[in-house]
């Protein structure tokens, strides 16, 4: 079902379910959808709904009716149209189509796992195991160091400093304390940035997630407890390597952070961490 939001500088002041046929919007009490303002026309304008399709009219109003900063007599709504009407703005929400077009995004760029070459993907997820390793710090052995004879140790033994407790995690039901251990890896998600899907969003839940085009450029984005790294897989030219922040990631790994731009198949994607 389509949504009109009405809203005054940037503050939301009523929500409208769009269930009937007709829809009128101006300064009069009997419009369906009313703006006491006068700036707004008695009977302003008027939405349609056509089965899945909703258009907005002009009805001769004395200061017009905007979509999108243009002025307007007829126009058929899209999701994410914005109708200014005097100072106020109305928002059109169609969830149908966002669903529809967030599933055509998905179907486009998101390859799915039978259609992904193993022996690519094994080579992806060792060079992600690699890069994991060489970005996480090196571990100390309390037990390495210099070796001390026993007056040393002795006197070490009795010196007032003071001795480094170890540090221990309370157990419960479920294993760990949680307020002991280290914290989860945040969720993260890419939003598209151009194109005919600009906005849409795909949230990185899974292990491994194979996006792109067979034939052209693909990649994999693995979720490990270090971080999310993008790794090149395959692509139809020689050395053409995905982008991120506008550089070539290279036959290596990349480790993500947030705000990263990856531009994979001619696609440009926001890389935003929760």
């Amino acid at each position: 079902m389509a949504r009109l939001i009405l809203s005054l500088d940037n503050q939301v002041l009523a929500e409208y379910n769009m269930s009937k046929e007709r829809y009128t919007i101006g300064r009069l009490p009997d419009n369906d959808v009313r703006i006491d303002n006068p700036a707004v026309s008695g009977h302003h304008s008027l939405i349609i709904n056509i089965l899945n399709d909703s258009f907005l009219e002009d009805l001769n109003s004395t200061n017009g009716t905007y979509v999108n900063g243009k002025l307007i007599k007829k126009h058929a709504l899209q999701h994410g149209d914005v109708i200014t009407i005097g100072h106020h703005q109305l928002r059109f929400s169609d969830h149908h189509a966002f669903e529809t077009e967030q599933d055509e995004f998905e179907k486009t760029m998101v390859i799915p796992a039978g259609q992904q070459n193993a022996d690519q993907l094994a080579r992806a997820e060792r060079a992600a195991d690699e890069a994991a390793k060489a970005s996480s710090p090196p571990t100390v052995d309390d037990d390495a160091g210099v070796k001390l004879d026993d007056d040393e140790a002795a006197a070490l033994s009795d010196s007032s400093t003071p001795k480094r407790s170890p540090v221990s995690h309370t157990a419960t039901a479920t294993g760990i304390d949680a307020s002991n251990a280290p914290s989860a890896l945040p969720m993260a998600k890419l939003q598209v940035l151009s194109g005919a899907f600009a906005g849409r969003e795909l949230e990185l839940t899974k292990a491994l997630t194979t996006l792109g085009r067979p034939g052209v450029q693909v990649a994999a984005i693995t979720r490990r407890a270090e971080g999310y790294y993008i790794v090149h897989v395959e692509s139809g030219e020689e050395n053409d390597y995905p982008l991120v922040n506008g550089k070539p990631i290279g036959d290596k790994a990349r480790k993500l952070t947030d705000n990263d731009v990856v531009q994979l198949a001619g696609v440009k994607m926001g890389f935003f961490m929760s």
